[in-house]
C-alpha cells in the first residue's frame, strides 16, 4: 500500500501509557510551516478543557501541530484539568521549538478521570521523535478508543498543473449525535487557503456529512473537527470555481470518513440511510430524518429486521414539524411498504424484509408536502452496543 502523504506535513503515534493494552494512545501532527487552521466543536454545554483551549486558540487562524491523547477524555477535571491541557500543549510547543498558541490540543476517553499528565508529558520527546511524512496511519491508530478500525482517508485535486492533497483521520465509534462536529476529526491540506475562508468551507462541509450520521444520539463534551491548511504544494484557491473544487473534494474526504465511523460503530450490523423527502423544507426534512435516525425504537427494528413502518411514522410525527399524517409513503429500497400512510400488504412487507436483511440499505420517508429533502446516516441499536458502553469502565 502506497504511504499517504501531504506536503510539508508529519505526523506519529505512539503508545505512552494511557491506555493498559499497549496499543498507541498519543498522536501528533506537524508543520514546520504555520498552517493556516479552523475548526468546528461540540455543541454540548459540558466542554472537556482540550476543546476550551483549542476553541480559543483558534481565533488566531494559525497553527503548527496538533496533540491528541486517547484513553483520558480530560473532561471535569475542574482547574487541574484545564492546566494539564495546557501542559499537554506546553510541553509539545517546547519540543518542536514553537509558541505554546501554536499548538492545539485535544482528548477522547472516559470523563471524569484526572489525564495522567506526567506519562504524557515524559511521552512527547519520544512522539516527536516518531514524527515522519509517512506516519498518518499511526496517527489515526493513536486516536482510537472502541474503534475496530482506524479512519484514514486521502483525496488529490489540481490547479492548473498542480497536485494538491488532502488528508483526513477521524476516530468514534459510539456517542455520535453531532452538532458542528464529529468526535474527533483531522484534515491536512497543502493548499494556501485565509483562515476565514478555509472556516466557512469546513463548516458548510461538515454540515453537509458529519453532522448527518448518528450511532447512539448522544453528543459528546469532546467532539472537534480541525483543518490545518500549509501552502506547501504552492496551489492557492484564487478563484469560485477552485474554491468549490476544494470544497467537494473536502466533502468527499468528510463524508467516506463519516460512513466509515457509522459503519464501525458500537456493535453495529446495519448501515441504514434514512432519507426524507417531500417536505416543506430541506430544515423539516433533516428533523424528521435524524428523529427517525436516532429513535431506540427505529434502531432496535433495524437490528431485528423488522419492517415495522409503525415505528418510524410515529417518529416521523413527534418530530415537531408540520406532516400530512395521511399522506406518507415509506420505502426500504425499492420495496414500497406504505401508499398515503397505508400498509401496502404482506407482499410488499416480504419484499422490505430482504432489504433489511442487507448489511447497507435505504430508509426513503416521502412526506409528499413540498421540494425538502435530507438524508442522515444511521446504524442499528444491538446486544454489542449495550454490551461494549456497560462494560466501557470496567
Amino acid at each position: 500500500m502506497t504511504a499517504i502523504r501531504c506536503k510539508g506535513f508529519q505526523a506519529a503515534g505512539i503508545h505512552s501509557g494511557l491506555k493498559q493494552n499497549g496499543n498507541m494512545d498519543l498522536g501528533l501532527i506537524y508543520s514546520k510551516t504555520p498552517a493556516s487552521s479552523a475548526g468546528v466543536f461540540t455543541q454540548n454545554r459540558v466542554t472537556a478543557a482540550p476543546v476550551r483551549i483549542t476553541r480559543k486558540r483558534m481565533e488566531t487562524g494559525i497553527s503548527n501541530a496538533v496533540i491528541v491523547n486517547s484513553g483520558n477524555a480530560n473532561c471535569c477535571n475542574g482547574e487541574t484539568g484545564f492546566q494539564d491541557a495546557l501542559n499537554m500543549a506546553g510541553a509539545t510547543a517546547r519540543g518542536l521549538e514553537l509558541t505554546d498558541n501554536k499548538v492545539l490540543v485535544a482528548s477522547t476517553g472516559v470523563i471524569g478521570k484526572r489525564l495522567p499528565i506526567e506519562k504524557i508529558e515524559t511521552a512527547v520527546p519520544n512522539l516527536i521523535e516518531a514524527l515522519n511524512p509517512d506516519g498518518f496511519m499511526d496517527f489515526a491508530k493513536a486516536i482510537m478508543t472502541t474503534d475496530t478500525v482506524p479512519k484514514l482517508e486521502h483525496r488529490q485535486g489540481r490547479v492548473h498543473d498542480r497536485t494538491y492533497n488532502l488528508v483526513g483521520m477521524a476516530k468514534g465509534s459510539g456517542m455520535i449525535a453531532p452538532n458542528m462536529a464529529t468526535m474527533l476529526c483531522f484534515i491536512c491540506t497543502d493548499v494556501s487557503i485565509p483562515h476565514p475562508l478555509l472556516r466557512k468551507v469546513l463548516v458548510s462541509a461538515v454540515d453537509k456529512t458529519l453532522n448527518r450520521i448518528c450511532i447512539d444520539g448522544d453528543t459528546s463534551t469532546n467532539d472537534t473537527t480541525l483543518i490545518l491548511a500549509n501552502g506547501q504544494s504552492n496551489v492557492s484557491m484564487d478563484t469560485m470555481g477552485q474554491i468549490e473544487d476544494f470544497q467537494r473534494l473536502l466533502e468527499q474526504l468528510l463524508n467516506s470518513l463519516a460512513k466509515s465511523l457509522v459503519k464501525d460503530g458500537e456493535g453495529v450490523t446495519k448501515c441504514v440511510d434514512i432519507i426524507v423527502k417531500g417536505a416543506m423544507s430541506n430544515q423539516n426534512a433533516h428533523t424528521i430524518a435524524n428523529t427517525l435516525a436516532t429513535s431506540p425504537l427505529v434502531k432496535t427494528a433495524l437490528f431485528g429486521e423488522d419492517a415495522n413502518w409503525g415505528r418510524l411514522i410515529a417518529a416521523a410525527g413527534r418530530a415537531g414539524v408540520p406532516i400530512d399524517p395521511d399522506s406518507i409513503d415509506i420505502y426500504f429500497d425499492q420495496a414500497q411498504m406504505t401508499r398515503n400512510s397505508i400498509s401496502c400488504g404482506p407482499e410488499a412487507e416480504i419484499q422490505a424484509t430482504r432489504a433489511l436483511k442487507k448489511p447497507e440499505f435505504s430508509i426513503i420517508m416521502d412526506l409528499n408536502m413540498g421540494e425538502g429533502s435530507a438524508s442522515v446516516l444511521t446504524c442499528d441499536f444491538t446486544i454489542d452496543y449495550i454490551k461494549i458502553n456497560a462494560d466501557y469502565r470496567s
